[in-house]
């Protein structure tokens, strides 16, 4: 479904020139959970922003579903929605009424925005923070809304960067479960994490690091085995 290929980024500070990613290939198929973790600074996040869109690589292509990924394809429905938990909010907005902004920015009526942003919300087991404000959300809190919002998106791919960071120990499997069950509602999941210790709700785990990304860069099919027939006496 979603492929990189030769994926290389850099950043210049001043003078210096800091190769982030190199060289990177790797696909995610359709009701797939992969994470990608590795020590800070990394490249984990960047690594992420290009495979939604939300960043352009300096060389490689990114392709979803056959087709090149275009800056800013996150909005399409059936596309490739990009989550990053962050507790910043318009201050007069509550949680709710965020939700149904960005769908009225889309387009959407008011009335079914409504009723999406509430089936989103509980959805995520988020329902308790509809009237609150996102400051005064939890960081456990603030990712089930980040991925009730990413929800709204109806995308066949969440890319989901850090979900477990900051979250308290008996919250961080919760999270990792409710983002493992989006496979059952025919969802994709692309994320980041900083500790290995999250990587069981996974279907596959590499790692990243020096630019560098190791493991199976693709699903790996199971052998077929010839079996002998019986016949029926």
């Amino acid at each position: 479904m979603l492929e990189l290929e030769h994926i290389a980024k850099r950043y210049r500070h001043g003078v210096r020139s800091i190769e982030v990613l190199r060289d990177i290939s790797l696909e995610v198929e359709e009701r797939e959970v992969v994470a990608i973790w590795g020590p800070r600074n990394s490249g984990r996040s960047t690594l992420l922003r290009i495979a939604a869109g939300i960043e352009a690589p300096d060389a490689g292509a990114v392709r979803f579903r056959g087709r090149p990924l275009l800056l800013g394809a996150g909005a399409i429905r059936g596309g490739v929605a990009y989550c990053q938990p962050t507790l910043r909010s318009v201050e007069a907005r509550v949680v709710l009424d965020e939700l149904i902004a960005a769908q009225l920015a889309l387009g959407i009526k008011l009335s079914g925005a409504r009723a999406r942003a509430s089936h989103a919300l509980e959805r995520v087991h988020a329902s308790h923070c509809e009237a609150r404000h996102p400051y005064e959300l939890s960081r456990a809190e603030a990712v089930r809304v980040a991925i009730a919002g990413a929800l709204l998106q109806e995308p066949a791919l969440v890319v989901v960067d850090e979900p477990t960071t900051g979250v308290e120990d008996l919250e961080r499997d919760p999270i990792l479960e409710l983002l493992r069950s989006l496979t059952d509602d025919g969802t994709a999941v692309l994320m980041s994490l900083d500790k290995g210790i999250g990587l069981f709700a996974s279907n596959r785990a590499l790692s990243l690091s020096h630019g560098q990304l190791r493991g199976h860069l693709a699903r790996e099919l199971a052998p077929v085995v010839e079996l002998p027939l019986r016949v029926s006496g």
